[in-house]
């Protein structure tokens, strides 16, 4: 199904239940307002017809069209006019009349704001013209204690149901709130965080730092040749490269170590509360897995890594200053002959330079 049509459907679905019950208990209100009348059976089957078919067929209606969403607005307005006609045909009986008129324009005013409300009051005019015409009844008749207690349940349902399909609406719009945010934070190809998330995270983490001045890497991490790749392979390769490297970050790195993808072939990775030697041995491990990997259909492809990693300290400016250390480490690790793992300090060793304070 097309998604115009699939989001009709979903509108015509959510205003089934309302109309359902608006219907059903508007039967009672208004069969007690007829009774007095003493209308034929014709009119009777009308009514039940109205108050019980009516909302099944209405879906159905909506189901089958090439535009639902149409559909179920003509249907609204139809509402607004059976509701009408029935006014009409009680000759304005003042309480249940005002009831199922405003009832009415309740929902249609929540389906489909002022356009549709003025649409339905349209609506009622002309099915209050028709109803009045048809059976010419005798106007505002007083309202009788049963007509009164009559009305009682569709003042009292009628707008819980109205609630709920509200509340359904807020809650599906809170989830697609929270999935495009998701969406807006995520890059496509690999799943992991996007650059702009990402900076915002690296941002938080050297605020954190400052106040915690607790032991925090951050790592650069770089497709070794990755250009050479795709000319030789192709970019659907050069893609599946960089989707199995995100896994092999995923499975290799700790849950509460933020990672992302930078920008084309380069990854970044914060290690927070971490020693050097953690640091270290944590994307060691990365960089062997990474080494190790075989393309399926490509066994003689080989993917390294070179990585820059730099500890947060003191001296650092900011957030950016801590990017270009990781970064200028990265710089020496390509320069050294790639398919390794530098330290901040430039020299490819277990140990980590002390920052100067």
């Amino acid at each position: 199904m097309h998604q115009p049509a699939a989001k009709g459907l979903s509108f015509a679905r959510r205003m089934y239940l309302p109309r359902a019950v608006g219907t059903g208990l508007g039967f009672f209100c208004v069969a007690v307002g007829l009774w007095p009348l003493q209308p034929d059976g014709g009119v009777w089957l009308l009514l039940l017809a109205h108050g019980f078919v009516w909302p099944h067929v209405a879906f159905q209606l909506a189901r089958v069209s090439a535009s639902p969403f149409r559909t179920e607005q003509r249907s609204l307005i139809f509402d607004g006019f059976a509701g009408g006609c029935w006014a009409g045909a009680m000759g304005l009986n003042p309480l249940p009349s005002v009831i199922i008129l405003s009832m009415i324009a309740m929902d249609k005013i929540a389906a489909g704001g002022w356009h549709m409300l003025f649409k339905t009051f349209a609506a009622q005019a002309v099915g209050i013209g028709v109803g009045l015409w048809l059976y010419g009844p005798p106007l505002f008749p007083p309202t009788t204690q049963q007509q009164m207690l009559a009305c009682l349940p569709i003042l009292l349902i009628y707008p819980m149901a109205i609630g709920m399909v509200c509340y359904q609406v807020t809650v599906q719009l809170s989830q697609h709130k929270r999935a495009l945010a998701r969406l807006s934070q995520t890059d496509s190809l690999t799943g992991l965080t996007n650059h702009g998330a990402w900076k915002d995270l690296l941002l938080r983490e050297f605020e954190h730092c400052r106040l915690q001045a607790g032991p925090t890497h951050l790592a650069l991490i770089d497709v070794d040749h990755f250009k050479q790749i795709n000319d030789t392979y192709g970019h659907l390769v050069g893609d599946s490269i960089l989707r199995a490297i995100s896994a092999s970050l995923t499975r290799q790195l700790r849950k509460r170590d933020p990672m992302g993808r930078y920008g084309g072939d380069e990854f970044c990775v914060l290690l927070p509360d971490t020693s050097p030697a953690q640091a270290q041995d944590i994307l060691e491990r990365l960089r062997q897995a990474v080494e190790a990997y075989r393309h399926p259909a490509l066994p003689e492809l080989r993917v390294t890594l070179s990585i820059g990693v730099a500890a947060h300290c003191a001296a650092l400016a900011d957030a950016d200053a801590w990017l270009h250390a990781a970064d200028m480490a990265l710089y020496q690790a390509k320069r050294s002959g790639r398919n390794r793992l530098v330290l901040a300090d430039g020299m490819p060793t277990t140990e980590v330079a002390a920052c100067p304070h």
